[in-house]
């Protein structure tokens, strides 16, 4: 698993990968670095922040899942879903509204709604089990981009194989070697290797 938190000895944000949890505490390591620290598990609310969607001509409202505390920025890259949830998109922010304001950045629990756009590529959602643990992941790819149940993939830093893909039609995809492409993926299932 892995968190962003400010590094001591980067002194900046970074990506951190965390090594082992206690209650209360985590070990984590910086890829950046390589600095290894405790730090207290953070306590941040996941929040879905309405988000106005722009595709050429049409909009929707949709929504955009942050933490609390995360600071967004026009132009910044996020994954927005439909109102629905039935698609995804990676968007760009455009505008940010704080009450009746438009500011260049703010932190998620001030944001009143993200004024984005879709950007090309599409954004294929895995839950990944390992053990008694379900790892939500996220890939951007081209639309056509080709995914093969019981083959293996990594997103991020996540290895596994692919078990079953459930289509955007509702069809679900299980038999070994059946394939599809990335536009038609509502959700990739699959286990840790």
């Amino acid at each position: 698993m892995y968190i962003t938190v400010v590094c001591p000895q980067c002194e900046d944000e970074t990506n951190h990968e965390v090594l082992k949890e206690a209650p209360g505490d985590l070990l984590v390591r910086c890829t950046v670095c390589g600095a290894t620290y405790h730090i207290p598990v953070p306590k941040e609310r996941l929040l879905n922040v309405k988000a106005i969607v722009s595709m050429e001509d049409q909009s929707l409202v949709g929504s955009v899942e942050l933490l609390e505390d995360d600071l967004v920025s026009v132009g910044d890259t996020l994954v927005a879903e439909s109102g629905d949830g039935e698609e995804v998109v990676s968007v760009e922010v455009t505008s940010i509204e704080v009450g009746d304001h438009r500011v260049g950045q703010a932190k998620a629990s001030e944001i009143s709604a993200l004024w984005t756009r879709v950007i090309e590529e599409v954004i294929v959602k895995a839950s990944v089990h390992h053990g008694a643990k379900t790892i939500p992941l996220y890939k951007q790819c081209e639309g056509e981009e080709p995914f093969v149940v019981d083959e293996v993939y990594t997103f991020g830093n996540v290895r596994f194989r692919i078990s079953h893909i459930k289509m955007r039609t509702g069809q679900m995809l299980r038999k070994e070697g059946w394939k599809t492409v990335a536009k038609k993926i509502k959700r990739i299932y699959g286990n840790k290797m």
